[in-house]
């Protein structure tokens, strides 16, 4: 602590980002990124860009990536936000959209970021719990409600809520903003993106990190009716007017040109989460269905803790959370089988 700090430093808890390790070697299974690189055509554009041109200031607005944007979901410009990152246009969104005089309404187990956010905007929220399957409740959400935010499929619990289910959410609370982030809805889910034409109130919040194999370019962006956009393009350009370089945006773009490497590396992904999970009930684990590119399971005879702490003695890094409710489960990415495949063989020495 400092007494050079503004008085609302001394009140946050930042969030703490799954571990980047520097050691060598390691199989790396705790940050959900996607065990294959990025389309070809993505690297190609990145190179050509690579120019002189860098000394110029990217396009502010990023027309070229709200326009590949626009265009493959069948939507226009007016509908598209981006930002360096989806957690930047989460918190964005936070900022423009889910702070008033009634609580925003988030999942008590959910993406841990979202309370951090109340505390960095003073946004007063209430946590709704999942069921006792882990999952999400949309009844849960139809009382009194500022706004409301929740992750499909949710995180780290994977658990996918059905289309129909947001569609109804929708219509029970037609006069609150709903959000959905829908960080790993490409690897077995149906977006919402499809209800952004009927219902003003719903944003859409996307990344290209997971499914499109793009951490490292930091490039995230929200789909909704043009005044939800209006609000966060406002808080955009009162905070960073170019928060996208020139490499980003044509990488980006590029990304969603290339639909058949886009949905063979998703295919893939999906095949080894499906062999994983198969994997790890026999083994005795307790698996929860996922959507994601990651499952989150617990073993009804080994503590969570000790399993992550011995697998990390096995070069296998997973993600262990402490919090109530889900302190005895590991959420573990999805590796390429051969990762899969050491994590398997660390966990059969483990649970001797």
């Amino acid at each position: 602590m400092s007494r050079f700090w503004s008085p609302i430093v001394h009140t946050l808890t930042p969030y703490v980002p799954g571990e980047q390790p520097k050691l060598q070697k390691l199989v790396k299974l705790n940050t959900n990124e996607n065990p294959y690189g990025p389309s070809p055509a993505v690297l190609a554009a990145m190179h050509e860009a690579n120019n002189d041109a860098l000394r110029l200031y990217p396009d502010p607005n990023a027309d070229q990536l709200k326009d590949a944007i626009a265009v493959y979901h069948g939507l226009r410009r007016e509908h598209v936000f981006v930002g360096n990152g989806s957690d930047e246009v989460l918190a964005h969104a936070f900022c423009a959209l889910l702070k008033h005089d009634k609580p925003l309404l988030f999942p008590d187990i959910s993406y841990s970021f979202y309370p951090v956010y109340c505390g960095l905007y003073q946004i007063d929220y209430r946590t709704v719990p999942l069921n006792d399957a882990f999952e999400i409740d949309v009844a849960d959400y139809e009382g009194d409600a500022g706004a409301i935010i929740f992750p499909n499929p949710n995180a780290p619990t994977g658990r996918l809520l059905p289309l129909a289910d947001i569609e109804r959410l929708l219509q029970r609370q037609p006069d609150v903003v709903v959000v959905i982030d829908e960080a790993y809805i490409d690897f077995g889910g149906d977006s919402a993106i499809a209800l952004i034409e009927r219902y003003p109130n719903l944003l859409v919040v996307q990344t290209l990190s997971k499914s499109r194999s793009l951490a490292g370019l930091r490039v995230g962006f929200a789909l909704g009716h043009p005044q939800l956009i209006e609000a966060l393009e406002r808080v955009k350009n009162s905070f960073n007017s170019y928060p996208l370089d020139r490499l980003a945006i044509v990488g980006a773009s590029a990304s969603f040109g290339d639909e058949a490497y886009f949905r063979a590396t998703c295919d893939k992904v999906i095949a080894s989460r499906e062999r994983l999970s198969t994997a790890l009930a026999s083994l005795g684990f307790d698996v929860l269905p996922s959507a994601a590119n990651f499952v989150f399971a617990r073993h009804p005879q080994h503590d969570a803790g000790q399993l992550a702490a011995g697998l990390r003695e096995h070069g296998v890094i997973v993600r262990h959370f402490k919090a109530a409710r889900i302190d005895q489960h590991l959420r573990i990415s999805i590796g390429t089988d051969a990762e899969c495949d050491a994590l398997l063989a660390a966990l059969h020495t483990v649970l001797r």
